[in-house]
């Protein structure tokens, strides 16, 4: 029973469109090599104001179906017979299931209050529950899709292929305040440079989205800094620091490098749209 509520969970929170491509359409400005590939090892590209330019489709850094079967066990050969097209295993992050999983489970900082839900969302899971969940953040960033990246100079977007998901980054020198009045699914963003990195401030969350496949937790009291550095044209380093006192003992940082998606784009999901999962997981 362990088992198969473990991979319920892991494909409803996995699933998704496949990679959307405007076909044959090369992306001006792209650095290319001699056979028309592009040069991923370029120097990073430069907006008008002389910083990075992060503009673009990004991927995160997939974690091998081997890897996952180490890391995952029995949860993954169920996940790969069942075989959901689009969300393949070898095509998600590790951390999109469990977030502390380069962890020894007695150095997670998390508190016995967050623990708790843990274990209460993993009993009262409903298998017929399809499509109703928010990805949120860092989630959505996670699985099978691709995120975009569209850098303007007082704002930065953040597009998620997963829900239709977005982020407004203002980069106009606000400050986030110190009180929310209305608690957001994503939060509220502002960010700054640091030499050639894009430092980000994330607060004002609400408490309906959870960190992992596994229902890790996070209160309205999160704040999330990231760190974006595009080290050449094709790769993005990208660190996250999470920082919830209510459900874990001290902040925790993780790092997922992303690689770009060259004369590529996202597409719109829509995961109600022809779902025939529910009918048949109430059989279940």
């Amino acid at each position: 029973m362990k088992t198969a509520l473990t991979l319920f969970v892991w494909l409803v929170l996995s699933c998704g469109a496949a990679h959307a491509q405007w076909v044959n359409y090369p992306e001006p400005g792209t650095p290319r090599m001699r056979d028309g590939k592009p040069n991923m090892n370029a120097p990073a590209p430069r907006a008008p104001d002389g910083r990075p330019d992060l503009t673009g489709v990004w991927f995160h850094e997939i974690t091998t179906p081997a890897e996952m079967k180490r890391l995952y066990g029995a949860v993954i050969d169920e996940a790969i017979k069942v075989g959901v097209p689009g969300m393949e295993i070898g095509t998600q992050h590790k951390y999109s299931r469990n977030i502390f999983i380069d962890w020894k489970p007695e150095d997670v900082p998390i508190r016995p209050n967050a623990a708790e839900l843990v274990r209460r969302r993993a009993a009262q899971a409903d298998p017929s529950n399809v499509c109703v969940d928010v990805a949120g953040f860092p989630r959505a960033d996670l699985l099978s899709e691709p995120i975009k990246i569209v850098q303007a100079p007082r704002l930065t977007m953040l597009l998620y292929e997963v829900g239709n998901l977005h982020r407004q980054i203002f980069t106009d020198g606000r400050k986030l305040p110190d009180e929310f009045a209305l608690p957001a699914y994503m939060g509220y963003s502002v960010g700054r440079w640091e030499k050639d990195t894009f430092v980000v401030e994330t607060a004002g969350f609400n408490d309906r989205t959870v960190l992992d496949g596994m229902g890790h937790p996070h209160s309205e009291s999160l704040r999330v800094v990231e760190r974006f550095r595009r080290r050449d044209f094709g790769h993005l380093d990208y660190e996250l620091t999470f920082d919830d006192p209510e459900m874990y003992t001290r902040p925790f940082t993780v790092k997922i490098p992303h690689t770009l998606v060259a004369d590529n784009d996202i597409f719109e999901m829509f995961c109600n749209e022809n779902e025939k999962d529910r009918d048949h997981l109430k059989q279940k």
